[in-house]
């Protein structure tokens, strides 16, 4: 599988706007995706990101969902 169709999340602010330096992987599953984000999901969120859009290559796949504790 190329890159550019590898799992990644996009992290945005509380605004929506993207935050840069977060955009995480290619991932080659949507498991391996979703595990690392359960690991990282707390520091992104210190990081100032809000919410993360997981994708695959350009598409997304589901999302924006927000990173609030609770």
């Amino acid at each position: 599988m190329s890159g550019a169709q590898g799992w990644r999340w996009r992290g945005t602010d509380a605004a929506g706007a993207p935050v840069t330096g977060v955009d995480a992987g290619p991932f080659p599953t949507q498991g391996e995706a979703e595990a690392w984000l359960g690991e990282a999901w707390a520091d992104l969120s210190n990081d100032g990101v809000a919410a993360v859009t997981l994708c695959r290559g350009d598409v997304e796949v589901y999302g924006p969902m927000s990173l609030e504790a609770g």
